[in-house]
């Protein structure tokens, strides 16, 4: 695959190689054994080998040579000229049908990565660029939805000055394609409300259960599966410490004096879209984020990511070595670890927000206002 998504059949080192391996192989043996017209007619597949992995121009290219190469040899051991005429037209009928399948294969190909392509353009255009500042704190990360595999999945993320604080949403929906696009276009949208309406953080939370909830009612009627959403909501102030509610979505870590560790929330909530199977209404927490301290919050794309022995993602290990790093650039180092680590192209929705106080200056941003940097 190139960057693009397309494929781009086979190279022409390796294409010709294969070409000419294949055939000096079967031609050869034949030499050697003596059944040319036994082993020969082999080669009408290669086309159809090529059609699956090259272009149609090289499953063409296959086809007028594995014809030419039939019908010489055949005339070469002086077989019937009747019969040489049925065993080249035989074969390029076959070489004819590979090279529709190729066309076939391709322009479907090509359809899905558009299709890709415009999921993952919607994602993209659903969340708001970082980096984002606010009076409170400066946020900035990355986001990279994937385009390949299965389809793109429902990595969302928000940031809102509220007259309560700064509030942020950091989400996962399940599942992956245009009805998990659905669902975070849904909580998202309730998010940008309840943040400015509500004056608990709990509230907020219940907004986003409610949103899921009707979501879902309207999925089913339409015949797509409920889907549930881990989410981590935080509100963050003033104070030294961070207000937060988990619904079973990864705990955020905490930089701070050149270490780095996970912030201690208790027992996770369920994740919206089962409160109505919850023993206990979801519940807030508080834990410490002082001046010159840094947050790193992520989707399970970074923490389920394996490198290709399985072992999974050490980020609290790589948070602790490069806990003295500026937070501006953390992600970005993260991104290009993770890539290292893997060694594998993307998997997953990666998103990595990075929270720092905002710079307390005359002129900083109003606490009511949200602004991209």
């Amino acid at each position: 695959m190139g960057n693009d998504g397309r494929r781009r059949g086979l190279s022409a080192p390796v294409f010709a190689a294969g070409l000419g391996g294949v055939t000096a192989a079967v031609v050869g043996l034949d030499v050697v054994t003596g059944t040319a017209v036994r082993l020969l007619p082999l080669l009408i597949f290669l086309p159809s080998i090529v059609s699956g992995l090259g272009t149609v121009w090289q499953t063409a290219a296959a086809s007028v040579w594995v014809v030419l190469i039939v019908a010489g040899t055949l005339a070469l051991y002086g077989t019937e000229p009747d019969d040489n005429l049925l065993a080249a037209g035989f074969t390029a009928v076959f070489g004819l049908v590979s090279v529709l399948g190729c066309r076939y294969r391709v322009r479907r190909e090509e359809e899905v990565h558009r299709l890709r392509s415009a999921a993952a353009a919607l994602q993209r255009q659903i969340v708001r660029p970082l980096p984002l500042r606010t009076g409170d704190v400066v946020v900035d990360g990355l986001y990279q939805p994937v385009e390949e595999d299965a389809m793109v999945g429902g990595d969302v993320y928000e940031v809102a000055a509220s007259p309560y604080g700064t509030r942020m949403l950091i989400a996962d929906v399940q599942g992956k394609g245009l009805p998990a696009i659905g669902t975070a276009l849904a909580v998202l949208g309730a998010f940008r409300e309840a943040a400015y309406r509500e004056d608990t953080l709990t509230g907020v939370v219940e907004a986003l259960e409610s949103a899921v909830a009707r979501h879902n009612v309207f999925a089913t009627r339409t015949g797509e599966p409920e889907r549930l959403v881990t989410a981590l909501v935080l509100g963050i102030g003033q104070e030294q410490s961070v207000e937060a509610v988990n619904c079973g979505h990864i705990a955020p870590y905490v930089i701070h004096d050149g270490d780095a560790y996970q912030a201690v929330l208790g027992e996770p909530a369920v994740p919206l879209g089962l409160a109505a199977l919850a023993m206990a209404p979801r519940r807030s927490t508080r834990f410490a984020f002082p001046d010159r301290a840094a947050l790193l919050l992520c989707t399970d794309g970074v923490t389920e990511a394996r490198d290709r022995r399985g072992s999974f993602y050490p980020l609290e290990e790589r948070l602790r070595a490069w806990a003295l790093a500026p937070p501006a650039r953390l992600a970005e180092t993260l991104d290009a670890d993770l890539r290292r680590f893997t060694g594998a192209a993307q998997r997953d929705d990666v998103a990595v927000l990075t929270v720092s106080r905002a710079t307390r200056e005359a002129d900083r941003t109003p606490s009511d206002s949200l602004t991209t940097v």
